[in-house]
C-alpha cells in the first residue's frame, strides 16, 4: 500500500474547530517542558497547544495551517523541521506535537529540533507497536497498516534525539477536544461526519473505497444497535488504553 501524502493546503478547513487543545493532554506537555521559558513548536499547525505563559516561535511549513492560527498565538515561521533557521541552542525547550509522521526525513529532522535547544525536546506521537483497546480496525482494518507505516517506533525517536530519552503513556479522555481518532473511542457517530475524518489526516491515506465502506457499515451498526451491544460499555469508560505517548528527550 502507498501512503498518500496529506494535503493540508487543501484539507482540513475545519482543522482548528475540530483539532481542539485538550487540557488534559495539554497538561501532559507542559509539564514536560519543565521550567522552559522560551520554547520552539515544530510542525506547529493550529497552535492549539502552545503555552501561553511562555515565550513561544512557531514553524509550520504549510501556508494554509499558518493562516488557520487563533488569535494571540506565537509567531510562526514557514520552515520545515529539516531545516530550522535557528542558531545551536537558541531555545531552552522544543516540542513537536502530531507531526512527526509527516516529515519527509525524520532523523534529520530530531537531530535539528536537538541542536537548536538546550533543553526537553518534546514529541507527543503513537506508539505503532504498544497494545491498545481502540475498536476502529474492526471497520478499517487497513488502518492498522496505515498508521503502523506512517508512525515511526519509538527507538527511531529517542534514537535520533540521543541523549536520555523518557516516554510517558498519554491517557485519552471519554470528552477529548482533540478530535483525533481514538479520542472517539466512546462517540462512534463522530466519525459520520466528513468534516471530522477529513481533520484526521489517515484517512487520506487509505485505498480508494475504504473510507466510504467502513463509514457506511459503522452506520448500519449504530442504526441497528450492534455496535452498542459490543463496545457500548465504552460511551462510559473515562479513558482509554491506546498508543498515544509524549517522548521527553534531554541532553546528556
Amino acid at each position: 500500500m502507498m501512503l498518500q501524502k496529506y494535503d493540508y493546503e487543501t484539507g482540513a478547513r475545519s482543522y482548528a474547530r475540530v483539532r481542539e487543545a485538550d487540557p488534559r493532554i495539554a497538561a501532559f506537555v507542559h509539564a514536560a517542558l519543565g521550567s522552559a521559558r522560551t520554547v520552539l513548536n515544530v510542525g506547529a499547525g493550529a497552535g492549539s497547544y502552545e503555552p501561553m505563559d511562555r515565550a513561544v516561535v512557531a514553524v509550520e511549513p504549510s501556508a494554509a495551517m499558518r493562516a488557520r492560527r487563533r488569535g494571540g498565538v506565537s509567531p510562526v515561521l514557514g520552515a520545515s523541521a529539516e531545516a530550522l533557521p535557528f542558531g545551536d541552542g537558541v531555545f531552552d525547550a522544543s516540542m513537536a506535537l502530531l507531526t512527526i509522521h509527516h516529515w519527509p526525513d525524520l532523523p534529520r529532522g530530531l537531530r535539528e529540533l536537538r541542536r537548536v535547544t538546550r533543553g526537553p525536546v518534546v514529541v507527543l506521537t503513537f506508539d505503532p507497536d504498544a497494545p491498545t483497546d481502540f475498536w476502529l480496525a474492526d471497520y478499517v482494518p487497513e488502518m492498522v497498516e496505515v498508521e503502523r507505516r506512517r508512525y515511526p517506533a519509538l527507538s527511531r525517536v529517542s534514537g535520533a534525539l540521543g541523549g536520555v530519552c523518557e516516554v510517558v503513556p498519554i491517557p485519552v479522555p471519554r470528552d477529548c477536544s482533540d478530535r483525533f481518532q481514538v479520542a472517539l473511542y466512546a462517540r462512534p457517530e463522530e466519525f459520520l461526519d466528513a468534516e471530522v475524518r477529513d481533520c484526521q489526516s489517515a484517512w487520506s491515506s487509505l485505498p480508494a473505497g475504504v473510507e466510504e465502506r467502513a463509514v457506511a457499515a459503522l452506520a448500519a451498526d449504530l442504526a441497528s444497535g450492534a455496535w452498542d451491544a459490543r463496545y457500548g460499555h465504552l460511551r462510559s469508560q473515562p479513558t482509554l488504553r491506546c498508543q498515544l505517548r509524549v517522548v521527553i528527550g534531554r541532553p546528556a
